[in-house]
């Protein structure tokens, strides 16, 4: 049976997995990434973990059908798949060349050459989404993840669509509001300035002061305004609290409008929707999937569907070990 390792590098946490192509996840780590250690610091820490979980997996069987180490990287990642470009909340990192680096410490830890693949997190978790999850059956699929940010990977033809440059799918930093006052990354009006994590819990802020503090639920968000998160507005919409529902309508239409501009420029037509902030569900899911038929021809309305994605937070180790099998 063909295995991998799986590696999801975040700012808060390296995680790792062993992953059986035809079995799933077998033995899984979490670990507080090195920060302060800089690029080398972290390229060494991956390298020591992997072997590590590599020596534990190898002691009850060979390492035969052994694919590689799959890493899933914040940022962006060249077409040839090796150098990561200013990854978001790992300070110290400009153009560092990831795989290089860490074939040379697993090189040496392993006696052998090494295998590793890197790519975008997001590319990764929508690979593992088509190998393990609800993309299975699925041909052609966009997955978009909720989350501190906004991100996407493209999936057509049962293969990852990375683009010339292998920044395909980067939806959160499409433009849908040029003319707003919100930004992200220096750009205005983008997907993730209008629905990232900050953003969905200062537009609820804005929406209580606007419709005056009667309407607070100190049970569900506290006593505090300045408390109040995604999840806290979750809670408030499922409660019935008109506030926090017009929040959330708010932010799945934002979305429609960001899947229906993906449609009508790729004829993509199933979206997987993961990511922290995706448990708000029908919450967000409802109000997308109205304003994505607004926002979209009648005739691209065939087959059109917005589901969960499922894998949750091992999204990213299943992708990465994907990302060695897609390669193997």
């Amino acid at each position: 049976m063909r295995w991998a390792l799986g590696v999801d590098l975040g700012g808060t946490a390296v995680k790792l997995a062993v992953i059986e192509e035809g079995g799933g996840l077998v033995l899984h780590e979490r670990h507080a990434t090195v920060l302060d250690k800089g690029p080398e610091g972290i390229v060494s820490q991956i390298a020591k973990l992997s072997y590590g979980l590599y020596r534990k997996y190898t002691t009850s069987s060979n390492d035969s059908g052994f694919c590689g180490i799959g890493v899933g990287v914040p940022g962006a990642v060249d077409k040839e798949r090796e150098v990561l470009s200013y990854p978001p909340n790992l300070p110290g990192w400009t153009r560092f060349p990831l795989r290089s680096a860490l074939d040379s410490e697993l090189s040496k830890l392993l006696g052998r050459d090494a295998v590793t693949v890197i790519d975008n997190d997001a590319n990764a978790a929508a690979l593992g989404e088509a190998f393990f999850g609800a993309g299975k059956e699925c041909n052609d699929f966009m997955l978009v993840t909720l989350g501190t940010g906004v991100g996407g990977g493209i999936v057509l033809d049962r293969s990852l669509y990375r683009g010339s440059h292998g920044s395909a799918g980067e939806i959160g930093y499409m433009t849908i509001d040029y003319r707003g006052s919100s930004h992200h990354a220096g750009i205005t009006g983008t997907v993730e300035s209008l629905i990232g994590k900050q953003h969905i819990a200062s537009l609820g802020r804005a929406r209580y002061r606007e419709h005056a503090r009667e309407l607070w639920n100190e049970s569900v968000h506290g006593p505090e305004l300045s408390r109040l998160s995604p999840r806290t507005l979750e809670k408030a919409a499922r409660a019935g609290d008109t506030v926090a529902e017009s929040v959330w309508d708010e932010v799945g239409t934002v979305l429609g409008v960001a899947l229906a501009s993906v449609t009508a420029l790729v004829d993509i037509r199933t979206f997987l929707i993961g990511g922290g902030i995706s448990a708000a569900g029908d919450l967000i899911v409802r109000p997308a999937y109205r304003q994505l038929l607004r926002s979209t021809l009648p005739s691209m309305h065939d087959d059109l569907r917005i589901i969960p994605a499922s894998l949750g937070n091992q999204a990213g180790v299943y992708g990465a070990a994907a990302l060695c099998f897609d390669a193997c």
